[in-house]
């Protein structure tokens, strides 16, 4: 797999780097950071990940909702406390030092861009149970239908075809429950085989972590 960028100043640099290093900046800070994705796109959340790893910090977890229509993702990078992680931050520190400010960034390991998008495809896969999927998306189809219905008013044949589509779309929830039950299925088995355990949070809520690892902030750290 390859992964777009460009040579500045002898190093390599990603495209969307604007995002990377303004991420990096935040981390400065030692907060937590939460990154937003408009768009949704998993890939580029795994990607700002590998970076916010090679100095420090870890992914943390996933949740919908970010952008100004609420479509897109937010994901949370923690500080990373361990041994190996500080020492891997240091070595890149003194490697990359103007990497938030336009110099050279650690070149990408696509094996491990890959493996955190599985995390958070997991993640966001888990965040809610069947049941909690199924009464979210029903009730969804419900208001929007009946803010259709509200528009069409009580014209028979306009109520006649609301509730024929929202009859569909209800139909549609077993189906949307079994691909989601494939998809998490499918993220599972690339994290077991990349050796990753997994872990309940206190909610219930089964997450994946590196051999050794713990889970990363507190409990559930994106509720709320």
């Amino acid at each position: 797999m390859s992964v777009r960028g460009r040579i500045v100043e002898g190093g390599w640099v990603p495209m969307g780097e604007r995002r990377v290093r303004k991420t990096l900046r935040q981390m400065a800070s030692g907060e937590p950071v939460r990154v937003v994705s408009a768009m949704g796109s998993m890939k580029k959340l795994a990607r700002l990940a590998f970076f916010a790893r090679q100095f420090g910090y870890e992914y943390a977890d996933v949740r919908q909702g970010g952008g100004a229509q609420g479509k897109g993702l937010v994901m949370l990078l923690v500080p990373d406390p361990g041994p190996a992680a500080r020492e891997r931050a240091a070595r890149n520190r003194a490697r990359y030092p103007r990497a938030a400010d336009g110099g050279e960034l650690p070149r990408p390991v696509p094996e491990e861009i890959e493996l955190l998008k599985a995390r958070i495809g997991y993640d966001l896969a888990t965040r809610y149970t069947e049941k909690q999927r199924v009464a979210l998306s029903g009730g969804a189809f419900t208001v929007l239908a009946l803010a259709v219905a509200v528009k069409v008013g009580a014209h028979t044949t306009g109520l006649v075809v609301v509730g024929t589509v929202w009859a569909a779309l209800m139909a549609l929830l077993p189906v949307g429950v079994i691909a989601n039950r494939r998809y998490r299925e499918k993220q599972t088995a690339v994290l077991r085989a990349a050796g990753l355990t997994p872990v309940t949070e206190p909610g219930g809520r089964v997450r994946y972590v590196p051999p050794g690892g713990r889970l990363p902030g507190h409990g559930d750290p994106l509720a709320g």
